[in-house]
């Protein structure tokens, strides 16, 4: 539990850290067949997420450091845009299961020292637009989420459901014009009022309260749809208005290129 002192950023650290100690005491437990449990329709194990995982904290930590490591890593995402992220996790998911748990740990533990030793107001250099130390945390929590959520479904665990959802909540909202974007398309000009309730019973709400369409719901359920984990018939989320309706349809909160559709759980 956060202090009221607690700034923005050490708020969004500390729900990195439960997310990523979570995810942690899932799969440190697991025997080799079941780090080989398959997540995913693409075919990724236990290995690539958590492989995954580490290998983007060591690119975050490269971009807060900048020089040759970050500079090699540019270098090879303008080669291969659409594949050089799938390949290192390829790559490092072929370390032992200890190794890479090992090498998982100790990134996410550097990579927490350094967002917060980032000065207030300095912006790190990223593939996409610079970003702040805490929208940096923010991405490194939904990413952890959505492929702890991967894991889970897969060793057959029931995720908890916390209030930690927000922050993925809040990319999904935020992330509305590039989910628009990376498909080629202009979001309509239209303000959406979002009221989402979250697992404590809170509620959160972005948008102006008076916009002409809203989207109502479960928080937990819209991080879920925000993250392409479940289809939009599976949720308790709810558009009001056109431009609503088609927004759920492509809501995305991660970077690249658009994620795919997730089947319905009735045709799994």
């Amino acid at each position: 539990m956060t202090g009221p002192e607690t700034s923005p950023r050490d708020a969004v650290l500390a729900d990195l850290a439960a997310e990523s100690e979570q995810l942690d005491s899932w799969v440190a437990p697991l025997d080799d067949d079941r780090w080989d449990a398959v997540t995913t329709p693409e075919g990724w194990t236990v290995r690539h997420q958590v492989a995954h995982l580490m290998w983007t904290d060591r690119a975050s930590l490269a971009a807060i450091t900048g020089g040759e490591e970050w500079d090699l890593l540019v270098s090879a995402a303008q080669k291969d845009p659409s594949g050089f992220v799938d390949s290192e996790a390829e790559r490092m998911a072929e370390l032992p299961p200890e190794s890479l748990l090992h090498h998982w740990r100790d990134s996410r533990d550097r990579l927490a020292h350094a967002l917060a030793g980032v000065p207030d107001g300095e912006k790190i250099q990223w593939f996409g637009p610079p970003m702040s130390a805490a929208s940096m945390a923010t991405a490194r929590l939904m990413e952890t989420w959505a492929h702890s959520h991967d894991v889970a479904e897969a060793i057959g665990i029931v995720p908890p459901q916390t209030d930690r959802c927000r922050h993925v909540c809040h990319l999904g909202v935020r992330t509305r014009g590039f989910a628009y974007l990376v498909r080629g398309q202009q979001a309509p000009a239209v303000d959406i009022h979002v009221a989402l309730t979250g697992p404590s019973g809170d509620l959160w709400t972005w948008g102006p309260v008076d916009a002409p369409e809203r989207v109502t719901g479960s928080g937990y359920d819209f991080a879920l749809l925000a993250t392409r984990r479940r289809h939009l018939d599976d949720v308790d989320v709810h558009a009001e208005g056109d431009a609503a309706a088609e927004w759920l349809g492509i809501v995305q909160a991660f970077a690249g290129l658009p994620g795919n559709d997730p089947k319905r759980l009735a045709d799994r």
